[in-house]
């Protein structure tokens, strides 16, 4: 029986030792923890101003503004349109025989651009034309029939109703004549309009009839547009306000901008003011009018038209300096070192900066980045903007030696 005994406490003494194993290092390292966490600098006043301690001024550019003359700048969107816009019809009913120009090729006044078949108005002009002859010669026999009757009734020779007759034979022959010349003018005019001419000088549009095509006066006879593109007009709208602004301006200077803000056009003028306000929306129809030799600007191309109606005192801060929201306009300023939020009247451009009229005053110091980590009252530092860098100088030839 000692032998089984003696076998079970072999076996549990690997058991024991196993366990306690890992135990052993823990305490020490522990121990390491917590005097590193006591001896570690810094670690109380993180605490402090967690638990309440001032936060830090937040770091901030600035511009401070001054008042400075800027121009009064009006802008709206605006669409191009040809000064002069003609729709070509035909005015004939014929087939198109032959298409002779490039569609949205420049053409000049009265340059071909459609052959309408001219076959059958040569017929009808013969016919007007032999007709005519034919009057003629009606004419001329009633003619010798009422000068030989007129003496004759003079004499009592004939009765007097015979000469009366033959001078109403007359008149009446005179009248066909004049409606067969008339006839054979219509015809010559048919005949000319086979031949299809551009009305103005401009770009040619899309040809609306192929050949071959049937057409014929009224809503089939659109064969296609001429747009002359130089000059150019161009149409937007002012609020009365702006409109306001504009008429006390003597010389207003119109000029042109893509939609990236890049200038496409300049030495625009106003042709054209409404002369009432739109009960709708309120505002006032302008037209400006610019030279387009270089087809710059296309028709029914939107743009964006700024009106330069002289000048005035006012602010600029940068775009982002200005924020929008529900109560309208605002910038961030620096006031006794806490951020505080400014309503502000926006009245144009600038170049990129927005002219203020109202909401700043001199030396205000208008916050002009970091505008989304802001809160009313937080601390601010301000600080100047950055220079640009300055281009590196050429290393020495020993030191690039090395």
């Amino acid at each position: 029986m000692a032998h089984p005994q003696t076998r079970s406490v072999a076996l549990a003494t690997p058991k024991a030792s196993s366990v306690a194993a890992p135990r052993l290092p823990f305490v020490p390292v522990l121990a390491a923890v917590l005097a590193l966490a006591a001896c570690s600098p810094g670690q109380g006043p993180q605490a402090n101003a967690a638990q309440g301690g001032a936060p830090q001024a937040m770091p901030v550019n600035v511009r401070t503004v001054q008042l400075q003359t800027v121009p009064v700048t009006l802008e709206a969107v605006g669409r191009a349109e040809g000064s002069k816009e003609v729709e070509v019809q035909a005015r004939v009913t014929g087939l198109i025989e032959r298409q002779l120009y490039q569609e949205g090729e420049r053409v000049k006044a009265g340059a071909p651009l459609y052959r309408i078949e001219r076959a059958p108005f040569e017929i009808a002009l013969q016919q007007a034309r032999a007709n005519l002859a034919q009057q003629a010669a009606q004419l001329e026999q009633a003619r010798r029939e009422a000068q030989r009757l007129k003496p004759l009734a003079e004499q009592q020779a004939v009765s007097q109703r015979e000469a009366d007759d033959a001078a109403s034979a007359l008149r009446l022959a005179e009248a066909a004549v004049a409606q067969a010349q008339a006839q054979v003018r219509e015809a010559e005019l048919n005949l000319s309009y086979t031949a299809v001419h551009a009305p103005i000088s401009g770009i040619s549009g899309r040809s609306q009839k192929s050949e071959g095509s049937l057409v014929s006066p009224g809503t089939n006879g659109l064969l296609t547009t001429v747009t002359q593109t130089d000059p150019i007009w161009v149409r937007f709208s002012f609020s009365e306000g702006e409109l306001t602004r504009l008429r006390s301006s003597r010389d207003a200077k119109v000029r042109l901008l893509d939609a990236n803000g890049q200038t496409l056009m300049n030495g625009g003028r106003l042709n054209f003011a409404g002369s009432t306000v739109d009960p709708q929306l309120g505002t006032v129809q302008l037209r400006a009018e610019f030279p387009n030799a270089q087809l710059t600007v296309l028709p029914g191309q939107f743009v964006r038209a700024q009106v330069v109606a002289g000048e005035t005192e006012a602010y600029t801060v940068p775009q982002s300096a200005v924020m929008q929201s529900d109560q309208g306009k605002s910038v961030w300023t620096i006031v006794d070192g806490k951020a505080t939020p400014v309503p502000v009247e926006v009245g144009g451009w600038s170049g990129s900066d927005w002219v203020v009229r109202q909401g700043l005053k001199p030396g205000d110091q208008v916050i002009v980045d970091n505008l989304m980590k802001l809160r009313p009252g937080a601390p601010v530092t301000a600080q100047a903007p950055a220079p640009a860098a300055a281009p590196a100088a050429p290393a020495p030839a020993s030191a690039a030696s090395q």
